[in-house]
């Protein structure tokens, strides 16, 4: 060690020789990890275990929403080495903690919840299983358990929730996911075809197909020195707002249902549908997919596409204004969501929640604005925060974003139509920059995506790792229903909307 304790580096940026990234002894490791952290500016975005040259290799990166870097160093752990908890004084690590012990056995000293995350079939103890997975319990006659899942009503994928109510008051929720064993990260590696690999991006989350392709191709585009045009770079985020926009609205559409007010749902559920079928009118999917691959595009943004999307936030904005006017002043309504499931802005910093889970309690986190990536480089976006933390509070911030991502793609159709840089096709024989590691955030509708990769000495990926925004954010719901009446459970599940599969990797 020189000294150095960190590399930083920007998003949508050059990548870092492996080199560069400072390989520290576990106490500066753990010193430099805590000292970032009481900083309210700064976050754990990812934190993870790697099999470099052979060695388990912790790699741990701080984003630092003040200067807009993201601070990467390392620690290399001995074989059969405990290493003492960050959990107990820092939450927000619980989860990363517990995925290196699940994966690589490392132990971690005095964490509270070191337990498996999602059972991946490669694990290091295939002892532990799902049928004896640990819950929390409370030894009471006064007290009785719920649990719902992991098979569900309708197409909603596979979890388990598990309750301890006393009467109909939640007292504690504990949440279980991880029944699907994708092994997408794996599947990164093994698929050698860049094709490929974009598919497999635009499949960690359905409903994010945008975002996730997006933060893949910045990443190769990263490590194969790529650089697209400004054309292109508003292109996608026109498609990124689009996307959060159809979900927004859906979203909305879903908290109406929960609270049987059927005219909001149904109408939004139809204002959907009209955004995403703009967007199988651009590119043939109403997903998104195929619409973002590395270094170029098959669906140039045409004029008359471009006339088309004008046309739907002219339409979409008066209707759904119209229609989120009636939703938010209704006494029914308004009834069911003050005041219901709350996160405080000190239990969202304790969590490290990230995107509307975190802008919703008085959290300016929003990688638009703090680690800009795409035109909002050029484009200056200022995040919508609210304060109270209930799902009066994320219903209405997605009603603000929405109208937000509105004005957003008019004013970069503006910027757009002045560009007369023609787009480039697709670059899938790119080549990697060798014996390196390259970071890509995205803020997508749910929050901040995050794509790593570390090339070898060939510049073949090595290692592939991705973070959902919901890795962050399942907890806050479980803090959310806490001394709620068991019934509220639905309506504060749909107000997060937080991702199964993206969660099981």
């Amino acid at each position: 060690m020189n000294g150095k304790t960190y590399t930083a580096l920007k998003n949508n940026s050059s990548p870092a020789g492996l080199k560069e990234i400072p390989m520290l002894d576990y106490e500066t490791f753990s010193e430099r990890i805590t000292g970032s952290l009481k900083d309210e500016a700064r976050h754990c975005t990812a934190y993870y275990g790697a099999m470099i040259s052979g060695k388990l290799t912790l790699i741990c990166c701080i984003a630092d929403d003040r200067n807009s870097t993201i601070e990467v160093f390392a620690y290399e752990v001995a074989e059969g080495a405990g290493l003492r908890s960050l959990t107990p004084g820092f939450p927000q690590l619980h989860i990363f903690e517990r995925e290196i012990h699940e994966n690589f056995g490392v132990k971690f000293e005095g964490h509270p919840w070191l337990k498996s995350v999602r059972y991946p079939h490669n694990r290091a103890d295939n002892r532990q299983i799902m049928d004896n997975y640990p819950f929390y319990s409370i030894d009471s006659e006064e007290l009785h358990e719920v649990g719902v899942g992991p098979v569900h009503a309708g197409v909603i994928e596979p979890g388990h929730f598990r309750f301890i109510c006393n009467g109909e008051k939640v007292l504690h929720l504990e949440i279980h996911l991880g029944y699907q064993h994708r092994g997408i990260e794996d599947l990164f590696i093994s698929k050698n075809n860049a094709l490929q690999r974009c598919i497999l991006s635009e499949s960690i989350a359905g409903d994010t197909a945008v975002g996730h392709a997006l933060a893949h191709s910045q990443l190769i585009e990263s490590l194969a020195g790529i650089e697209v045009c400004e054309a292109l770079q508003i292109e996608r985020c026109i498609a990124l707002e689009l996307e959060r926009l159809a979900i927004h609205i859906g979203d909305t559409a879903a908290l109406c249902g929960d609270v049987a007010y059927q005219p909001g749902q149904v109408v939004c559920e139809a204002l959907r549908t009209k955004v995403i079928n703009t967007t199988q009118l651009w590119c043939g999917n109403r997903f998104g997919k195929g619409l973002v691959r590395p270094g170029g595009s098959n669906y140039q943004l045409s004029r008359a596409v471009a006339e088309e999307i004008l046309k739907l936030t002219d339409d979409i904005e008066k209707r759904f204004g119209e229609i989120t006017n009636s939703i938010y002043s209704s006494p029914s309504v308004l009834g069911r969501f003050d005041e219901i499931g709350t996160v405080t802005h000190s239990q969202g910093l304790t969590i490290g929640t990230v995107g509307p889970s975190a802008r919703m309690c008085g959290i300016p986190r929003d990688i638009r604005k703090t680690h800009p990536f795409q035109y909002f480089r050029n484009y200056p976006v200022e995040p919508v925060v609210l304060e109270a933390g209930d799902v009066l509070a994320r219903g209405m911030l997605r009603n603000l974003e929405a109208k937000e991502s509105m004005r957003i793609i008019r004013e970069l159709i503006a910027i757009w139509s002045d560009k007369e840089q023609p787009v480039t096709k697709p670059v899938y024989d790119y080549r990697l920059k060798p014996d390196s590691f390259s970071l890509s955030l995205v803020e997508g509708w749910r929050g901040e995506i995050f794509h790593s990769a570390i090339t070898d000495s060939l510049g073949k990926i090595v290692h592939y790792k991705i973070k959902d925004p919901s890795m962050h954010n399942w907890m806050a719901l479980a803090l959310a229903v806490r001394n709620q009446e068991i019934s509220d459970f639905p309506v504060c599940n749909k107000s997060f909307s937080l991702s199964y599969c993206g969660y099981d990797l």
